[in-house]
C-alpha cells in the first residue's frame, strides 16, 4: 500500500472536520502524509479586533486535527468572509504555494457551495491543481461541510456525491475531534453537534451499505506511471 501525500483545503476552521473529519483519520490510518491548510483567519469578519477569539479558533482546529493525527496544520490568516472581495489571482497563489511546497498526490477541497468563500476556495483549488505538465495533483475531490452544502438552494448548487469512504472504524474519532470546536457547536438539531454528526454520517453509510461514510465527489483523477 503506497502512501500519499494529501492536501485539505477548508475555507474556515471545522470546514475539515465537518466534511471529513473519519476520512482525514482514515488517511493518517493508512500512514499518508497530511496537511490541513485553513485559508481564512476564521474570525476576523465575524468577531472584528477580537484577538482572543482569534487564538481559540486557531488552538481548537490544531487539537481537532492532533486527534486526527494530522500534526501539519497550516493556517492562513485571509479575511473571513470575505475572500469574493479579493482578486482571484491573490487567492490562486495562495493555494499554489502550498501545492508547490506540499506537493501533495491528493487533493479534498471544500465543496463550492452558499458560502461565497467556499466557492472562492473551490474555484481557486481548481486552477492551482490543472492537470498541466509536471503537476504533481492526481487525484481532486469536493467534500461538503454539513450546515452549508446541504443548505445550497437547489438552482446553483452541483453537489452530487460519487466516491464514498466508509468511517466506520474512524466516525468517534471524528467526533471527538469536533468536540474541541467549541466555538462552532450548535445545540440539536443544529447540524454541528456530535449527534447531527453521527445521523449524517449513519445516513451515508447506508447509502453505500457500510455503518458510517462519508461522501465525497471526485473532480478529476490521472491514473499514470508517474
Amino acid at each position: 500500500m503506497n502512501a500519499r501525500r494529501v492536501l485539505i483545503v477548508a475555507a474556515h476552521p471545522d470546514d475539515e472536520i465537518l466534511g471529513m473529519g473519519g476520512t482525514i483519520a482514515w488517511h493518517t490510518d493508512r500512514g499518508d502524509a497530511v496537511r490541513i491548510c485553513c485559508v481564512t483567519d476564521g474570525s476576523s469578519t465575524q468577531y472584528a479586533g477580537d484577538l482572543e477569539i482569534l487564538r481559540q479558533k486557531c488552538q481548537e482546529a490544531r487539537k481537532a486535527a492532533e486527534v486526527l493525527g494530522v500534526r501539519d496544520y497550516v493556517h492562513l490568516d485571509l479575511p473571513d468572509m470575505r475572500l469574493d472581495t479579493l482578486p482571484h489571482v491573490d487567492v490562486n497563489q495562495v493555494i499554489e504555494r502550498q501545492i508547490a511546497e506540499f506537493r501533495p498526490d491528493t487533493v479534498y477541497s471544500v465543496q463550492g457551495d452558499v458560502n461565497l468563500d467556499h466557492r472562492t476556495v473551490f474555484e481557486s483549488v481548481a486552477v492551482a491543481t490543472r492537470p498541466v505538465p509536471g503537476q504533481c495533483v492526481r487525484r481532486v475531490f469536493t467534500y461538503a461541510p454539513t450546515s452549508s452544502t446541504e443548505w445550497t438552494p437547489a438552482p446553483v448548487t452541483w453537489w452530487q456525491p460519487n466516491w464514498f469512504v466508509d468511517i466506520t472504524a474512524t466516525l468517534e474519532r471524528k467526533l471527538e475531534a469536533f468536540c474541541h470546536y467549541r466555538s462552532e457547536w450548535r445545540n440539536w438539531p443544529h447540524p454541528r453537534n456530535d449527534r447531527a454528526l453521527r445521523t449524517h454520517a449513519e445516513h451515508w453509510g447506508t447509502v453505500i451499505g457500510r455503518d458510517a461514510a462519508e461522501p465525497f465527489m471526485l473532480i478529476r483523477n490521472v491514473e499514470a506511471d508517474w
